[in-house]
């Protein structure tokens, strides 16, 4: 048998898992953001400020462009070690798969926010995860997307 061969079933494999776990990547990306625009619009508004629909689309669109690829980063560090372990754990339990790779996601984005919050020079890198009920908003976005994820990579 080939070398070439003999790595066939592997590169296939892991090409057929690329495609959805960049999907879920980005819906949790684009989630979050939203996410985090919308928590710090609301405390203006809770301010007295008034924000009108415009404001609000224009301000969430600008978010998806400036935020979402930091925070895509954040996510992508946060995800890669936890996703790693439950695809682990998940050959010992495939039917928890799905259950693993959503806890996975939604605790691996908590963890990379935290450790940013730990090195960022403010109190916290996002407004959104300063309280429990933001940083649960933003992690449920990341637990979607982990069961989108373990969706579109079950085996039929």
């Amino acid at each position: 048998m080939s070398l070439s061969t003999a790595r066939t079933p592997i590169n296939r494999r892991w090409t057929q898992h690329l495609a959805p776990l960049l999907m879920a990547w980005l819906l949790a990306t684009a989630w979050g953001s939203v996410v985090q625009t919308h928590w710090n619009l609301q405390a203006l508004v809770n301010l007295g400020v008034d924000i009108p629909a415009a404001v609000r689309a224009r301000t969430t669109w600008q978010d998806l462009i400036g935020f979402a690829p930091v925070y895509a980063g954040i996510l992508a560090a946060g995800w890669l070690p936890a996703l790693a372990v439950a695809a682990l754990l998940a050959r010992r339990w495939p039917a928890g798969r799905s259950a693993l790779l959503a806890v996975a996601a939604g605790v691996g984005m908590v963890a990379a926010v935290r450790t940013v919050d730990a090195v960022a020079p403010m109190p916290v890198f996002i407004d959104a995860t300063r309280h429990l009920p933001g940083l649960l908003a933003m992690a449920a976005g990341a637990v979607v997307a982990g069961l989108l994820y373990a969706r579109l990579t079950a085996r039929r």
